[in-house]
């Protein structure tokens, strides 16, 4: 968030935990303002934004116009259930934009998450309607996953698909 911020973006995030939200801040030295917004707090600063709550609570008018998506921890920390439906709101929340998506693959016997593992079919079946992706980057993770399973993690761009006549 900080590095696009400081490309000239304006960073809109959405964090659970406001004790999260309010170490983010801290760690960079800079006070936000906080104001109620609806059933969340948004904290602001800047180009930096981020509303801490529920991001089901989180609505299109809140958010605002969004120009694109990066999702490094968020979709791999649900479980399927949710995975899929965080999928068709973040869609209702911002429309078809361009989407950075950081996934982890593993087998998921050897590891029951969070983290959890996120494979292409998954992909494929949440946001192949919408959506042509392309992997950029697949990588091990040394180490493996919490020092105990085999796993790569993979960054996917996720680019609206032209609307159909």
């Amino acid at each position: 968030m900080v590095w696009l911020a400081g490309q000239g973006y304006h960073v809109t995030g959405c964090e659970l935990s406001d004790i999260a939200v309010h170490r983010f801040f801290s760690d960079l030295g800079i006070t936000p303002d906080i104001v109620d917004a609806g059933p969340l707090r948004c904290f602001s600063t800047g180009t930096i934004r981020i509303f801490a709550g529920n991001i089901f609570d989180l609505t299109p008018d809140l958010l605002g116009p969004m120009d694109g998506i990066y999702d490094r921890a968020a979709l791999i920390a649900l479980p399927e259930d949710l995975r899929r439906a965080y999928a068709v709101h973040l869609l209702f929340l911002t429309g078809p934009v361009p989407e950075l998506l950081v996934t982890l693959d593993y087998d998921q016997s050897c590891l029951k998450g969070p983290p959890f593992s996120v494979d292409e079919a998954f992909l494929r079946e949440c946001y192949g309607q919408t959506y042509a992706f392309t992997l950029l980057e697949s990588r091990a993770v040394e180490g493996g996953l919490k020092g105990r399973c085999p796993a790569s993690e993979n960054v996917w761009r996720f680019s609206p698909l032209p609307p159909s006549s």
